[in-house]
């Protein structure tokens, strides 16, 4: 029974993969569209708003299909944590959108290694926290009267400044809606910035490793080529007293 619901899951994940991507970019796309373009027509910001909706009842129903199937539902909540999180809290369901990260490193998997992989995802994952975090405060800043983020452009800063956790504090947000969104991107920023220096002590350590590992096997090869001189003197030398005359 386990086996079975675990290759329906397998399956499911295969076959519904590339239509949850394509609704991610198109939740982004619909997210994005109204906050960067103040003026668009209340018919297309209607139209993004359900679509909005429509794809995160989706994204929900995903969630409950793939929980149904799982072969263990205790395991699957635990490990697809943040799955429920960014489909629970409006700021971070834009961050579906990294279903096309993961989609390019499954594409890349034979080309690439773990750690390229994990950093392709970061990279993703950085970028697009970065983005979605600029519209996210530009968003709630907008129509403040003390606001100093009124562009996509001071957003972006802002966002460059708050996820790298250097905050020049010539930007920032003076709404509630717009301190949760700093909040939310230092969080991330900060579990980023530790994903990058985890890989990259991962790296040096084994980089290390290997180079120890090659000067011991360069040692054992040395000590075998001495020990062979060693038999072959023995040997010249025996040789060398059986052919001299007695006498």
């Amino acid at each position: 029974m386990v086996t079975r619901n675990a290759d329906r899951l397998a399956r499911y994940e295969r076959r519904t993969g590339w239509l949850l991507t394509a609704a991610a970019v198109l939740f982004l796309v619909v997210y994005a569209w109204p906050i960067l373009d103040p003026d668009l027509p209340p018919a297309l910001v209607r139209a993004s708003s359900i679509a909005n909706i429509t794809i995160w009842i989706g994204f929900g129903a995903d969630y409950l299909v793939r929980l149904t199937l799982a072969p263990s539902k205790r395991r699957f909540l635990r490990t697809h944590i943040l799955d429920l999180v960014v489909l629970v809290l409006p700021l971070l369901r834009p961050l579906r959108a990294l279903r096309v990260v993961t989609a390019l490193a499954r594409m890349n998997r034979a080309s690439l290694s773990f750690r390229g992989q994990t950093t392709m995802y970061v990279v993703g994952a950085v970028t697009l926290l970065g983005f979605v975090g600029a519209l996210a405060v530009l968003d709630a800043e907008r129509n403040s009267e003390n606001a100093n983020i009124a562009s996509f452009g001071d957003a972006l800063w802002w966002a460059s400044t708050t996820i790298t956790t250097v905050g020049y504090g010539d930007r920032f947000p003076t709404t509630t809606e717009g301190r949760i969104a700093g909040v939310a991107l230092m969080i991330g920023g900060i579990a980023l910035v530790g994903t990058i220096t985890a890989a990259l002590a991962s790296w040096f350590v084994e980089h290390i490793g290997s180079v120890e590992k090659a000067n011991a096997e360069t040692q054992d090869e040395v000590a075998s080529l001495v020990a062979e001189l060693k038999a072959i003197r023995t040997e010249l030398a025996a040789a060398k007293d059986t052919s001299q005359p007695e006498g």
